[in-house]
Protein backbone atom coordinates (compact mmCIF):
# COMPACT_ATOMS: atom_id res chain seq x y z
CA UNK A 1 0.00 0.00 0.00
CA UNK A 2 1.30 3.37 -0.83
CA UNK A 3 1.61 6.01 1.69
CA UNK A 4 -0.04 9.21 0.89
CA UNK A 5 2.01 12.27 0.09
CA UNK A 6 0.36 15.80 0.33
CA UNK A 7 1.79 18.85 -0.71
CA UNK A 8 2.85 21.89 2.17
CA UNK A 9 2.61 25.08 0.97
CA UNK A 10 4.14 28.09 3.76
CA UNK A 11 2.58 31.67 2.63
CA UNK A 12 5.21 33.76 1.46
CA UNK A 13 7.83 31.31 0.38
CA UNK A 14 7.89 30.08 -3.41
CA UNK A 15 8.97 26.58 -2.76
CA UNK A 16 6.48 23.72 -1.54
CA UNK A 17 7.50 20.49 -0.38
CA UNK A 18 5.53 17.10 0.08
CA UNK A 19 4.97 14.98 3.92
CA UNK A 20 3.41 12.20 4.45
CA UNK A 21 0.37 11.39 6.34
CA UNK A 22 2.57 9.77 9.11
CA UNK A 23 5.77 12.43 8.73
CA UNK A 24 6.05 15.82 10.94
CA UNK A 25 5.18 18.85 8.99
CA UNK A 26 8.33 20.32 9.98
CA UNK A 27 10.67 16.99 9.58
CA UNK A 28 9.39 17.36 5.71
CA UNK A 29 10.25 20.59 5.30
CA UNK A 30 14.10 19.81 6.80
CA UNK A 31 14.09 16.50 4.75
CA UNK A 32 13.48 18.59 1.68
CA UNK A 33 16.35 21.30 2.62
CA UNK A 34 14.09 23.88 3.24
CA UNK A 35 13.85 26.64 6.06
CA UNK A 36 10.56 28.40 5.38
CA UNK A 37 9.51 28.10 9.08
CA UNK A 38 12.07 28.76 12.05
CA UNK A 39 12.87 25.39 13.74
CA UNK A 40 13.67 25.06 17.77
CA UNK A 41 13.61 22.21 19.45
CA UNK A 42 11.63 19.80 17.34
CA UNK A 43 9.32 18.44 19.90
CA UNK A 44 6.66 21.06 20.58
CA UNK A 45 8.19 22.76 23.81
CA UNK A 46 9.49 25.86 22.47
CA UNK A 47 7.16 27.42 20.37
CA UNK A 48 9.16 28.68 17.47
CA UNK A 49 7.80 26.47 14.49
CA UNK A 50 3.94 27.94 15.58
CA UNK A 51 2.11 27.97 11.98
CA UNK A 52 -1.57 28.98 11.63
CA UNK A 53 -3.20 26.06 9.33
CA UNK A 54 -5.20 28.43 6.67
CA UNK A 55 -5.88 25.19 4.58
CA UNK A 56 -6.36 21.65 4.88
CA UNK A 57 -7.10 18.78 7.43
CA UNK A 58 -4.58 17.55 9.54
CA UNK A 59 -3.81 15.87 13.33
CA UNK A 60 -2.02 17.36 15.79
CA UNK A 61 0.30 15.52 18.47
CA UNK A 62 0.92 17.09 21.93
CA UNK A 63 1.79 20.58 22.35
CA UNK A 64 2.74 22.50 24.87
CA UNK A 65 -0.25 25.01 26.35
CA UNK A 66 2.45 27.56 26.64
CA UNK A 67 2.71 27.87 23.62
CA UNK A 68 -0.54 27.17 21.97
CA UNK A 69 -3.80 27.79 24.09
CA UNK A 70 -6.49 25.46 23.21
CA UNK A 71 -8.35 28.64 21.80
CA UNK A 72 -5.80 29.04 19.72
CA UNK A 73 -5.73 25.55 18.78
CA UNK A 74 -8.88 25.56 17.79
CA UNK A 75 -8.68 28.53 15.30
CA UNK A 76 -6.47 26.74 13.63
CA UNK A 77 -2.68 27.54 15.34
CA UNK A 78 -0.23 24.58 15.83
CA UNK A 79 3.34 23.90 16.01
CA UNK A 80 4.58 22.52 12.64
CA UNK A 81 6.85 19.72 14.84
CA UNK A 82 3.55 18.17 15.81
CA UNK A 83 1.08 18.76 12.64
CA UNK A 84 0.50 15.26 10.60
CA UNK A 85 -1.36 16.38 7.36
CA UNK A 86 -4.74 14.39 6.20
CA UNK A 87 -4.49 16.73 2.40
CA UNK A 88 -2.27 19.11 1.52
CA UNK A 89 -2.09 22.63 3.96
CA UNK A 90 -1.40 25.92 3.30
CA UNK A 91 0.39 27.18 6.50
CA UNK A 92 1.46 30.74 7.79
CA UNK A 93 4.36 31.16 9.98
CA UNK A 94 3.44 32.83 13.64
CA UNK A 95 6.34 31.27 15.92
CA UNK A 96 8.57 33.78 17.83
CA UNK A 97 11.47 34.02 15.53
CA UNK A 98 9.02 35.00 12.48
CA UNK A 99 10.17 38.05 11.80
CA UNK A 100 13.71 37.24 11.71
CA UNK A 101 13.01 34.41 9.21
CA UNK A 102 14.21 35.40 5.19
CA UNK A 103 12.26 32.86 2.96
CA UNK A 104 14.24 31.37 0.34
CA UNK A 105 13.84 28.21 -1.50
CA UNK A 106 17.72 27.00 -0.33
CA UNK A 107 20.65 28.03 1.98
CA UNK A 108 18.82 29.85 4.54
CA UNK A 109 18.56 28.18 8.63
CA UNK A 110 16.31 29.23 11.18
CA UNK A 111 17.70 26.78 14.05
CA UNK A 112 17.28 28.29 16.80
CA UNK A 113 16.89 31.82 15.70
Amino acid sequence: MATARYEIRVLGAAARFACAHDERVLIAMERAGLATVPVGCRGGGCGICKVEVLEGDYRCGPMSRVHVSAAEEAAGAALACKVFPKSDLVLRPLGKCFDQTRYQEEGASNHGC
